[in-house]
């Protein structure tokens, strides 16, 4: 059973969706504005958000943007924006799936019973293997245990904060950290006191040392930096 958020002011719809997702044995919370979408996401730590573009209060993208800067819980948006922009908007910052509205609810079930799959997927292989593991992609190799990170064969000469900080990123490819979440998440009990630009400094660094990879670092608009997928990794997931 996973926890699922609905943040959405249509109060039908909202029951709709969560009337169909319970039966299909989810735990269902709801919401019906921004701040409260806010709250309830960070005392919550749901397995998936439902987030509305046009709520009162704080709309759609800037709960994303709070959202995630403690979090990546994935977040699927609803909206009645259908232009191509303010899709890539969504998905800037932060969103992992887009669904424009009207939608079916056959077709939410789907998208929904995909992103949990995912996750699911990302758990178990987590769980299956302890040992060190080693990234690759592309020219980059990065083997976690013997803490070594290589382009084209290149060892780099990486400080240990910025080894952290580029196995975050590449890990997860294509998703989007806040630089509150990466200073937590990388420099952990160490980050009080330090502000943002300290990640911004590292980046930059980071940037340089990668050479010929320095741009798949990139930054996302009124969220952090992104590690972006590599051209097979977005062929196999149809682009997004």
């Amino acid at each position: 059973m996973s926890t699922i958020l609905i943040a959405e002011d249509e109060r039908e719809l909202n029951a709709l969706v969560r009337q169909h997702l319970e039966a299909e044995g989810h735990r269902v919370v709801q919401t019906f504005d921004g701040p409260s979408a806010v709250i309830t996401a960070q005392q919550e730590q749901p397995d998936l958000v439902i987030l509305d573009w046009m709520l009162p209060g704080l709309d759609g993208l800037e709960v994303c943007r709070r959202v995630r800067r403690h979090s990546i819980v994935p977040i699927l948006m609803l909206t009645a924006r259908a232009e191509e922009v303010d899709r890539v908007l969504g998905l800037e910052v932060g969103a992992d799936d887009y669904l424009t509205k009207p939608f079916s609810i056959r077709e939410l079930l789907a998208r929904v019973r995909a992103i949990l799959r995912r996750v699911d997927l990302m758990r178990d292989a987590g769980a299956a293997d302890a040992r060190p593991p080693v990234v690759v992609d592309g020219l980059l190799r990065i083997d976690v245990g013997e803490h070594v990170a290589s382009v084209a064969g290149r060892a780099l000469e990486l400080t240990p904060k910025e080894f952290d900080l580029l196995t975050l990123l590449a890990r997860n490819a294509g998703r989007a950290f806040a630089r509150d979440y990466l200073l937590e998440q990388v420099w952990g009990f160490d980050y009080a006191g330090l502000d943002t630009r300290t990640v911004d400094t590292h980046v930059l660094r980071l940037r340089k040392k990668l050479g010929p990879l320095e741009d798949r670092i990139e930054t996302v608009w009124g969220i952090g930096y992104r590690f972006a997928r590599s051209a097979e990794q977005r062929h196999s997931t149809g682009g997004r």
